[in-house]
């Protein structure tokens, strides 16, 4: 492709609407499908631009086995309560509860566009909102046949907004804001992925919904593993990186979650946990968890969050103590699980268990499958390894990294100062986010971002319909975009010849080495797997510098191709978010995620001082970060 960017700039395309809905993910695909609702008759003009294809976008793009938040009978007061544990006691329980109140509606709506959802025996013709008892693999997990998941639901966002209200394959990577207030968002810059097109939209209010951030750390998956993940490697960060360049105050960007997984097929173990009921031991055929479980309730250490169920970043952490022992591997009797269920089953329930188990990774991490036939394993005749995985930034699993959002005004005791506009709008006046983009507000998983986008909706019609006689002007013109969106194509045609070898040259650096370089430093100074996930201030101060210099190197990334463009700005994107994150873990002085990441110089949890929301602002002109603490406010009693 590099043959094109000869002809000089791209193809400049502009376009005004009135809402703009950044992303094809579970939270945009709500917004898609209920936006309309509230929009219709209004002649508002709505568009949703996506960096891929709907169908496949987003986290859920490959299947889910599972929907992972789902109330049933239970009461989303328990729900906050579950995610304030695992969260080690500081979440916006506002939000939590809001998307608990709503989250069963999005699951109803899933299975009448057609999602099969497991039952309980006499119940298999019963749908969920007909009073229908689905099978749980836990207290608020559904089993489902979800490799079509993010199909379907694509489909009824597509239904909903109309194709021709949808333009794919357009990576958005700039947000702008107007020429008359800078605190309030105006448009949006992007390139396609395919054409030699740059494009900008001007709007009244934006949802940004791009996910979370993978790729940020090196993964334990190298070599031939390369492109391995749990989470999707096309969530680069950007919902964090364009939020914060635009003025968004940032919330607990400290918080990372690392998954335990089946080792090198990052596949989920969440099910043989919970529906096989599998154990995990050490590599001695130990239960470690009976035999260390102590040492989680020290309460010097690790204040009271050790006493109770303990949270999932302190089951890592039991887990990472047994291996820096020399007690591993770490690993899951699968067969045992097996053999126990079918003491009581006939030949036939046994081989439909079987298959159970395997479609739980065929729904949704076909690589685990394909690791454990190219090492000859059966899980079902023996163990298989788990390990925890390198760190990821994201806001909607068991994370709660992300952006603070204005939230409901009719939850009792909710403070003021959580509630200053339009429900999940940032800081940044018209900017909307939802999903992975919403911090301290993490367990929502798919049916919650789905929700949460859906919430997003309702208040970007009311902010469009609120704003209808206001004209956006753009603080920046399209030369100025095109300069900075191009700057890699261009940096690659002034220097390719300067070298006979494409790939080595002294002007510029391509983004699969600058991408490396990053995940080097994040890794080994921001408590990733090289550090056993440990890190403390003089490391961070070594961190800090090198990500300095890595952004001023950025700007000298090439672009041989569209390919290397969109692998540009996703580097780009992924460095702001990984200084956020590094800013927040060194304002931060306690070890608050035990298991996820540790300050050797503050190991432990302080509650006294600590137990509060972290805050940043990043300036995009100094490019330097203001930290700050918000009180936490606990809304649903324990």
């Amino acid at each position: 492709m590099a043959e094109q960017f000869v002809f000089g700039n791209p193809e400049v395309i502009q376009e005004e609407v009135d809402i703009l809905i950044i992303g094809g993910g579970m939270a945009a695909c709500g917004a898609g499908f209920e936006i309309m609702r509230w929009a219709e008759g209004t002649g508002l003009k709505i568009k949703l631009v996506d960096k891929a294809a709907m169908d496949r976008s987003g986290a859920v793009a490959q299947g889910l086995s599972a929907i992972n938040t789902y109330m049933g009978e239970n009461d989303p007061a328990d729900y906050v309560r579950y995610a304030r544990n695992d969260l080690m006691g500081i979440t916006r329980e506002d939000l939590i509860y809001d998307v608990g109140r709503h989250v069963d509606d999005s699951v109803h709506q899933f299975e009448e566009w057609g999602l099969p959802i497991w039952k309980q025996p006499g119940d298999e013709d019963k749908k969920l909102a007909e009073g229908g008892k689905p099978v749980r693999s836990g207290r608020w997990q559904i089993m489902i046949n979800g490799e079509s998941y993010k199909w379907i639901v694509a489909e009824g966002a597509k239904k909903s907004l109309g194709m021709e209200n949808i333009q794919e394959r357009v990576f958005i990577v700039r947000l702008v804001t107007d020429k008359n207030d800078p605190g309030r968002v105006a448009g949006a810059a992007g390139f396609s992925v395919r054409d030699h097109k740059l494009y900008i939209y001007k709007f009244k209010c934006c949802l940004l919904a791009a996910g979370g951030a993978v790729n940020v750390f090196r993964p334990r998956s190298v070599g031939e593993g390369t492109g391995r993940a749990w989470y999707p490697v096309w969530n680069a960060g950007s919902t964090y990186a364009m939020a914060a360049e635009c003025g968004a105050v940032m919330t607990m960007m400290e918080n990372r979650f690392v998954p335990a997984r089946f080792k090198d097929g990052y596949g989920p173990v969440g099910a043989w946990f919970l529906l096989f009921k599998a154990q995990v031991m050490n590599g001695r055929g130990e239960d470690f968890g009976k035999l260390h479980g102590d040492e989680i309730k020290d309460a010097k250490r690790f204040g009271k969050y050790g006493q109770g169920v303990p949270g999932t970043c302190l089951r890592n952490h039991l887990m990472i103590q047994e291996m820096k022992e020399g007690r591993g591997p770490i690993l899951m009797d699968t067969p045992g699980a097996m053999a126990k269920l079918a003491e009581k089953m006939t030949p036939k329930e046994v081989k439909h268990l079987e298959a159970e188990a395997w479609e739980d990774f065929l729904d949704m991490t076909i690589s685990q499958c394909g690791v454990w036939a190219g090492e000859n394993i059966e899980p079902d005749k023996e163990p298989s390894e788990v390990i925890p995985s390198e760190p990821y930034l994201l806001g909607s699993h068991a994370g709660c990294a992300g952006i603070w959002v204005s939230g409901p005004t009719d939850i009792p005791g909710t403070p003021k100062e959580w509630s200053w506009g339009y429900n999940r709008m940032t800081t940044v006046k018209g900017l909307f986010t939802a999903g992975d983009g919403v911090g301290a507000s993490g367990h929502k998983f798919s049916s919650g971002s789905f929700t949460e986008g859906r919430i997003a909706a309702k208040g970007l019609v009311k902010f469009a319909l609120d704003n209808k006689n206001w004209k956006p002007e753009l603080a920046r013109s399209a030369e100025d975009l095109v300069e900075e969106i191009y700057r890699p194509v261009k940096t690659f045609l002034q220097h390719k010849d300067y070298t006979t070898a494409i790939d080595i040259n002294p002007h510029y650096i391509s983004p699969k080495m600058l991408q490396f370089r990053l995940q080097k430093i994040m890794d080994e100074y921001c408590a990733g797997l090289a550090t056993w996930y440990q890190t403390n201030a003089k490391m961070l101060e070594i961190c800090e510098r090198k990500l300095e210099m890595i952004k001023e190197d950025s700007l000298k990334m090439r672009a041989k191709d569209l390919h290397e463009l969109l692998r540009a700005w996703e580097n780009y994107h992924r460095i702001i978010a990984a200084e956020c994150h590094m800013k927040h873990i060194q304002f931060r002085e306690e070890t608050r995620y035990p298991g996820y990441y540790y300050r050797t110089d503050f190991n432990y949890i302080d509650d006294e001082k600590w137990k509060c929301f972290t805050n940043s602002l990043y300036d995009r002109e100094t490019r330097k970060w203001k930290l700050y603490k918000e009180p936490y406010v606990q809304l649903i009693k324990d």
